[in-house]
């Protein structure tokens, strides 16, 4: 009998030892990673933090993210800020100098903060994505919290920030009808006191249905767009259309009045063909057709502001 009893709490303790594993291997993990030196030596003052070259720091990181892969566990990368973790520790009231004071910060910024997901990318193609999710998230926070600031319409008392939202989700949704089908590929440009802003939109459409486009890009391009219109800034939207078989086509309209007005074929090229920076002229890409922008259209009524 008790050759039984042992039997039988070894089977339950393998079995609970599968079972663990199994629910390890569905649990997400998230890493946090110090993208560049000079990030990694802020986090050198730490007594805690092991580490003291980055390429090697950078080399361990990629092994665990196979490992976690090769154990079928769904893996993302965030990007760790030291600024950000000195505030949020000082915030909360934990040590900065623990294993547990980063996990929990780890733990914050994958719920809010910048990530991707871990496919089996190299880290040297992994820290561009992660480092153009982060800009891509501070350009939408910053672009939102300029709408939600701007109040109420003083002559209907209308939201101007929402109002801007919507007339600018009518305005990519007509581009996108009348893109027809292709690839296309939207940046959206809106100057700020303090910056330029910069959206960019990547979307399918085949020859019936409507564009597939993410979600998330969707609303950031709406957003910094909105901005534009609410601040009767004179941004721009450039789209740039591929199709098997056929040129690039580009395609151009200036912000004026809360409408997207098609510029010339003329201004189009010049402005594709002009260093934003320096103002010199680039060269021409060959195999791409600069168009005038096309009629999107204005059945909507104008925003407030």
């Amino acid at each position: 009998m008790a050759q039984t009893r042992n039997n039988r709490a070894t089977v339950r303790g393998r079995t609970g030892t599968t079972m663990r594993r199994t629910l390890r291997r569905e649990a997400p993990t998230t890493i946090g990673l110090l993208t560049d030196e000079q990030d990694f030596a802020a986090m050198r003052r730490y007594r805690t933090f092991t580490f003291d070259d980055h390429t090697v720091y950078l080399r361990q990181v990629e092994g665990l993210l196979r490992t976690l892969a090769a154990q079928g566990m769904h893996t993302t990368v965030a990007l760790f800020d030291p600024e950000e973790y000195a505030e949020f520790c000082a915030e909360a009231g934990i040590a900065p100098d623990t294993p547990a004071g980063r996990s929990r910060f780890t733990a914050e910024i994958a719920a809010c903060g910048a990530t991707v997901a871990y496919t089996g990318q190299p880290i040297d193609t992994l820290i561009p994505l992660l480092v153009a999710r982060a800009v891509r998230q501070a350009t939408w926070e910053y672009a939102t919290m300029l709408l939600s600031g701007l109040g109420d319409c003083a002559d209907c008392g209308q939201d101007i920030g929402r109002a801007a939202f919507d007339r600018a989700s009518h305005l990519l949704l007509r581009t996108l009808e009348a893109a027809g089908p292709g690839t296309h590929h939207l940046v959206c440009s809106t100057p700020t006191e303090n910056e330029q802003l910069l959206a960019a939109l990547h979307t399918e459409r085949d020859t019936t249905g409507p564009a597939h486009l993410d979600s998330a890009e969707g609303a950031e391009f709406v957003t910094v767009l909105a901005v534009g219109i609410a601040r009767g800034s004179h941004g721009g939207v450039v789209l740039r259309t591929s199709a098997p078989g056929a040129a690039d086509r580009v395609h151009g309209w200036r912000l004026t009045g809360g409408s997207l007005v098609p510029l010339t074929a003329g201004e189009v090229f010049s402005a594709y063909c002009t260093d934003a920076d320096t103002g010199d002229p680039v060269s021409p890409e060959s195999g791409v057709e600069y168009c005038a922008g096309f009629d999107i259209g204005a059945d909507e009524p104008e925003a407030h502001h």
